[in-house]
């Protein structure tokens, strides 16, 4: 803890210290002297945990005064809790004696008044116009919009990641020929994080379940998930959502078909007979959907009205690479990969956050490397494939591996097939424990 008053008195002494400052006072009388001078001391406190421990001893018996302000009447002790305790309501009541009208308040003079951002008169979204004359979609509206517009970090951010994001997603709208809105959608689901996962397993920027992933294409296994790759969850998510459009016939009902799955938006409709949006009675969060989803829209198509003001070199640049079909017949290691692509592990891991662990996997897929080294790819492949394959036997299966960063028993059976008691009992191993460089047989 920092302390700090500013302010001078005969009888009181400051000493600034990390701990607890315990300030001793000489008498009553002096400190009513004090009060009646109209003498005033500002106390300001700096805590990392954000908790003051500021103790004030009225002891003028135990304590000797002395001409040097670092003795005498500045004690500095830790104290147990109880005593802490009943010395911070000893300091509540030395405050009210110095100055009755004492406050905690460190501003002085009025706050400044803030303006609310009207609404737009007009709303639509998806070239779909929003029935505002209705006063309970005017305030959801405005709920959302008042939320949203004053969350200032949020969106400066979304501003930000928007130069990154929303170049290649507005190419792909206009190549299927989709609403231009509907790139906020991926906003809204993730503040444009590619890397998120909800409570309920959705994943990526999209926010795609598992189900929905497979079913529009996706690679959804123990070593890949497609939904955490921007572009091809990009590609996921306009296809699902074009399907809804073409079920429901709106894309406010697509949208909200998008959030609560359609098997529960045509049993709603099914149920309250009413295939409009805005009349539907459905799940809090859906309800909230479509008007987030608007307010976003409202907010970052005219930003400095809100007083949202970013330069160009502000906004984050889309991020080069190279995309590159690949065919890997046997499990290489990304750090042996990105060296001999001059980069490092963690540069081709963030351009590939849909492989998990530190091995690409064997099988026919998409790798992300740094632009410009595409053309290298496919011989720095066969390099390391014919490096492997010289551990390996006729039946053209390994006999053995080396264990590198990260490896455990788990991730190896699941990597070869071999299950975790043929490990363990080729290679004499007695719990889970294995080290990196360390070589391990995967057959007698």
């Amino acid at each position: 803890m920092f302390c700090q008053i500013y302010g001078s008195h005969p009888s009181v002494r400051i000493l600034q210290h990390y701990d607890i400052a315990m300030i001793v006072c000489v008498s009553k009388p002096e400190i009513q002297s004090w009060h009646e001078t109209g003498y005033q001391s500002t106390m300001i406190c700096f805590c990392p945990s954000f908790v003051s421990r500021i103790f004030w001893l009225l002891d003028r018996n135990s304590t000797k005064l002395s001409d040097d302000p670092l003795k005498g009447e500045c004690v500095m002790s830790a104290q147990p809790f109880l005593p802490r305790l009943t010395a911070y309501f000893l300091a509540l009541g030395f405050l009210t004696l110095i100055h009755p009208s004492f406050t905690f308040a460190v501003q002085e003079g009025p706050w400044p008044v803030l303006d609310d951002f009207p609404l737009p008169e007009s709303v639509s979204l998806c070239s779909e116009p929003m029935p505002l004359e209705d006063l309970r979609v005017s305030e959801m509206l405005d709920r959302e919009f008042t939320i949203l517009v004053w969350d200032r970090a949020q969106v400066f951010l979304w501003l930000k990641r928007a130069g990154r994001y929303f170049p290649h997603i507005e190419k792909k709208l206009t190549e299927a020929d989709m609403p231009e809105d509907l790139k906020y959608l991926a906003v809204a689901e993730s503040s444009l994080l590619t890397y998120v996962r909800s409570s309920k397993g959705a994943m990526g920027a999209w926010q795609l379940m598992s189900q929905t992933a497979r079913r529009c294409g996706l690679r959804k296994d123990r070593v890949i998930d497609e939904r955490l790759n921007f572009e091809q969850s990009t590609e996921a998510a306009l296809k699902y959502l074009k399907e809804l459009k073409d079920e429901f016939g709106t894309w406010t009902l697509a949208i909200a078909a998008y959030n609560c799955g359609e098997v529960r938006l045509r049993k709603e409709i099914e149920a309250q007979k009413v295939a409009d949006y805005y009349r539907l009675n459905l799940p809090q969060e859906t309800e909230r959907f479509v008007f987030r989803i608007s307010a976003i829209k409202i907010i970052m198509e005219n930003p400095e009205r809100y007083g949202y003001s970013l330069s160009h070199k502000r906004v984050y640049k889309p991020v080069e690479y190279d995309s590159v079909p690949v065919q890997i017949k046997v499990p290489l290691h990304m750090t042996d990969v990105a060296v001999a692509l001059d980069t490092d592990f963690k540069v081709l891991k963030e351009l590939n956050p849909q492989i998990s662990g530190y091995y690409l996997p064997s099988g026919p897929y998409t790798l992300m490397v740094p632009s410009g080294q595409g053309s290298r790819v496919a011989s720095v492949l066969k390099q390391l494939t014919l490096a492997a394959s010289h551990h390996m036997d006729g039946d053209s299966e390994p006999r053995y591996l080396v264990v590198r960063q990260g490896d455990t028993l788990s991730a190896i059976a699941r990597r070869t097939g071999v299950s975790v008691a043929t490990l363990r009992k080729v290679n004499g191993i007695q719990g889970s424990l294995i080290m990196a460089g360390q070589k391990l047989g995967l057959k007698h």
